[in-house]
């Protein structure tokens, strides 16, 4: 694991970037974008559509290590290039950003009021090929809808089973169970979601650590008894469906918490707009977020 990356992410001012949207929620994110799905016709050409709005906004002068932590990429993006350059490394090596890749293989059906993922077949393979292309981490997905408590701990259960394979593969693992934002027990769901990720960061072994990337809480700094743990490095929050300006403001009362959003990143960002226009309001998206995280 890349030390001088390990120490950014540890305590580097700036957020992470999530620009890892798969395959079911591609032609959603390009719609909000401006492409509508009569402008491709097969997956091939919307996975290009959707890399070149990926690439813009990384090449955007804007998009740099001074305010992005880190970038989360889909693997169709690890596995293209930004100006004859491998998208991971290109964002180390010319915007000093780390570089994550989401691996999980989207959710299974609800079961005791919660997503599980799905079986990542290959893990090991794809493990080994984001270390040699220059990721850092991985990012990994599942939601919970409700306060049941053995849905809860198997989400955690199979988060960290999932993440013990990724550090032993030598990548940094994102937890990520996002507890719903509408769900009517959001309270109680996330006091269960903490103590089962407590119990289970309290179980690692002594050379191994985890980052958590959980939904903002419903009470301010409710989490930082995971944001103080030995053995997290970092915790980041996902916007969730929230606005830029609602995650932002979520995120700005919870201390030591930094933000990894995806939609509230790229609100507003459209494919007919100028290169002056789209940078100049990206910029305005990170600055605002960039603060947000940093109290």
């Amino acid at each position: 694991m890349n030390q001088e990356q390990l120490a950014r992410v540890r305590t580097g001012e700036g957020f992470i970037a999530a620009l890892d949207q798969s395959g079911g929620s591609t032609p959603k994110a390009l719609r909000l974008y401006g492409i509508e799905e009569s402008a491709y016709s097969t997956e091939d050409e919307m996975f290009t559509l959707m890399h070149q709005m990926r690439a813009r906004m990384i090449t955007s002068p804007g998009f740099t290590g001074a305010r992005v932590l880190g970038a989360i990429l889909f693997e169709g993006t690890m596995d293209r290039d930004i100006e004859g350059i491998g998208t991971a490394e290109y964002l180390w090596t010319r915007k000093q950003v780390v570089p994550f890749l989401k691996v999980d293989k989207g959710l299974a059906d609800d079961a005791d009021d919660v997503q599980l993922m799905k079986p990542i077949g290959g893990l090991d393979e794809l493990v080994a090929r984001a270390v040699g292309k220059g990721v850092f981490g991985t990012k990994m997905r599942s939601v919970i809808k409700l306060a049941n408590p053995t849905g809860i701990e198997a989400v955690v259960a199979q988060q960290f089973e999932v993440g013990k394979q990724i550090l032993a593969g030598g990548l940094m693992p994102i937890i990520e169970p996002e507890v719903d934002i509408n769900s009517p027990q959001k309270a109680e769901a996330e006091a269960l979601l903490q103590h089962s990720l407590l119990a289970h960061l309290d179980a690692l072994g002594a050379d191994e650590s985890v980052m958590l990337k959980l939904t903002l809480p419903a009470a301010d700094d409710f989490y930082q008894p995971l944001v103080q743990h030995p053995k997290v490095v970092r915790v980041v929050a996902l916007s969730g469906g929230y606005s830029r300006d609602e995650a932002n403001a979520r995120l700005s009362r919870n201390h030591g918490i930094i933000a990894s959003f995806s939609r509230a990143l790229s609100e507003g960002l459209y494919a007919q707009q100028s290169d002056a226009e789209f940078n100049a309001l990206l910029d305005s998206a990170i600055e605002g977020i960039f603060q947000a995280s940093r109290t």
